[in-house]
């Protein structure tokens, strides 16, 4: 019989990735979970799939209404889940602290209560994030998964509770729940308020002239490990597939390290455009930052065998295309 699978934030960047990467290496049948209200370009490919009812199945619900989730999952009694669906933005969360916990936290005790309700025997992904460390000290780089947790955002405090309700359904309910905590991951798609994503924004408005040759950022001095979507999606496939062992934990993440700052020379000196200028701008600050964010991924890797193969120049260069196809498409865009 074909395999069944809910994808929860399917509009996203990742999840949007992950449907492309099931398509292509699958027969699974794809439910997605999204907001009435979600955009949907970033499933554009997907619409004539979904608008003929073959493999992709959009359902409607928000992780903050129990009973939508509960019907949701009643509908596509999936095999596997994968939970992706967050208010993902750690910036956003220092305005909107409450949304962004009921959304992760309760939005996630949401999905694997209705999983259980429901009686479904689901191999479950739920996404933490690599924002549960926190401040690490250099003595405790690379960060393996025991590494203590010191949240430095209302996101990272919500990916906490994410972490460990995921990790207690395992253990009282016997569920095959398993969490993850990816590290940098980015490549087409990806948010404009992330600092990678911004900055390529930025660099294709300036070479269409459609703002001066400033980049406006904020901390350059935080240091980051990239990996690219397509990498990720691919590891979270294999999560589910290769050996699932219920309530582990993982730490998922690329090969290449620099600074906030080196990966915005690296998209600058990929523009066409050579003299543009750096401008910190202090509404890009975050009261306080995860400034110290290098994966140890022994223990995912050991299990699975995964390893990422998208060199960071390839991904930086796929994001920068991505927006410069944006921006000559026409569309208006905050200069965020």
């Amino acid at each position: 019989m074909t395999k069944r699978v809910l994808i929860t934030g399917i509009t996203g960047m990742v999840g949007s990735h992950l449907a492309d990467f099931l398509l292509a290496n699958t027969d699974w049948e794809i439910y997605g979970l999204c907001r009435w209200r979600s955009p949907l370009d970033n499933i554009h490919s997907l619409l004539p799939l979904i608008n003929s009812g073959k493999r992709v199945h959009l359902l409607y619900g928000d992780l903050r209404d129990y009973l939508s989730i509960h019907e949701a999952l009643k509908k596509s009694q999936p095999n596997y889940v994968f939970h992706l669906a967050a208010q993902s933005y750690p910036k956003t969360s220092f305005d909107s602290p409450l949304d962004t916990f009921e959304t992760n936290i309760q939005g996630t005790a949401n999905v694997l209560e209705a999983l259980r309700k429901n009686d479904i025997d689901a191999i479950t992904h739920v996404c933490a994030s690599s924002e549960v460390f926190g401040r690490v000290s250099k003595e405790k780089l690379p960060i393996d998964e025991e590494c203590s947790f010191h949240p430095a955002s209302p996101y990272a405090i919500s990916k906490v509770g994410t972490d460990l309700i995921g990790r207690y359904y395992a253990e009282a309910y016997n569920m095959n729940v398993m969490t993850t905590r990816m590290f940098t991951h980015t490549g087409p798609r990806r948010g404009d308020v992330f600092a990678e994503s911004s900055f390529a924004k930025q660099i294709a408005m300036i070479e269409e002239g459609l703002i001066p040759p400033i980049v406006k950022t904020g901390n350059l001095d935080s240091l980051r490990t990239f990996a690219d979507v397509r990498d990720a999606v691919r590891a979270y496939y294999m999560l589910v597939t290769i050996n699932p062992i219920p309530g582990a934990y993982y730490n998922i993440g690329g090969s290449y390290t620099c600074s906030i700052r080196d990966m915005l020379n690296t998209l600058i000196g990929m523009s066409s455009i050579k003299d543009i200028e750096i401008q910190m701008d202090a509404e890009r600050l975050r009261p306080i930052d995860a400034d110290l964010q290098v994966p140890n991924t022994e223990k995912f890797k050991k299990i699975t065998g995964w390893e990422p193969v998208i060199s960071f120049e390839q991904t930086m260069t796929d994001l920068l295309n991505y927006w410069r196809l944006r921006v000559k498409s026409g569309q208006g865009f905050l200069t965020r």
